[in-house]
């Protein structure tokens, strides 16, 4: 699809932006942190291996057809409206949930709970996003917010969010295979390029995404299943 997009691009219209978005997972685990953009690409399964080649792809397009592509390494994020197979959107349903069915205390299920993991808000992406639209030269750019979060430190600030007491419970079949243990990068090529800085707290993030859900469950769009593991 990459391929294709860019191909398309070169022949219709030469003189455009491209955005090209990857992930923080090419990098796998970082030989030190935070994670910069000239770290060495070491993805640690199929998809990371995937989001590498696109990433590839787009550095080929801007060195060899001289087009204005812009590589972003997106680390995690997260917000209002996203599906509950990431980790926060599952973590805060559960919560919203628990609240919903009137729970105490409200169970929530996660993989493995050291896992740190970089979050910005995905309204403080979107803005990034755009800023290298509009300001950006050819490159490669981390967007992310330099600051990481346990999935343990997740559940209980959800519980703080929704003024909940919560009960975390590990569940062995949630952890992944080959997990790379902290991921956290640096945005300093961003902000130097663009000015741009995360404006959302993590705090804020995770209310967001409780209320969205509680929303979701009021209105009929989400049924409530209690506090079982999520995908």
């Amino acid at each position: 699809m990459t391929l294709n997009l860019l191909e398309a691009v070169r022949a219709e219209a030469p003189d455009a932006v491209v955005v090209v978005v990857a992930s923080s997972e090419l990098y796998g685990p970082a030989e030190s942190l935070p994670v910069e953009e000239t770290a060495p690409l070491r993805p640690q399964n199929p998809y990371a291996v995937s989001k590498a080649s696109a990433d590839l792809l787009a550095g080929y397009f801007a060195d060899a057809h001289g087009m204005h592509v812009i590589r972003v390494r997106a680390f995690n994020h997260s917000g209002p409206g996203q599906e509950p197979r990431y980790a926060i959107a599952s973590f805060a349903r559960q919560v919203a949930e628990g609240v919903a069915a009137g729970a105490s205390p409200v169970v929530v299920h996660t993989g493995n709970p050291d896992a740190r993991r970089d979050y910005t808000d995905v309204r403080d992406v979107a803005r990034a996003y755009r800023a290298l639209a509009a300001h950006g030269e050819p490159g490669v750019y981390n967007v992310c917010s330099g600051r990481t979060a346990s999935a343990a430190e997740l559940v209980a600030a959800l519980g703080r969010v929704a003024g909940v007491a919560v009960e975390h419970r590990v569940d062995p079949s949630l952890r992944r295979g080959h997990e790379v243990m902290e991921v956290r990068g640096s945005y300093e090529r961003l902000r130097a390029a663009t000015g741009w800085e995360p404006e959302i707290s993590l705090g804020q993030t995770l209310a967001d995404t409780v209320q969205w859900w509680l929303g979701e469950i009021r209105a009929g769009r989400a049924t409530v299943r209690g506090s079982g593991p999520q995908s």
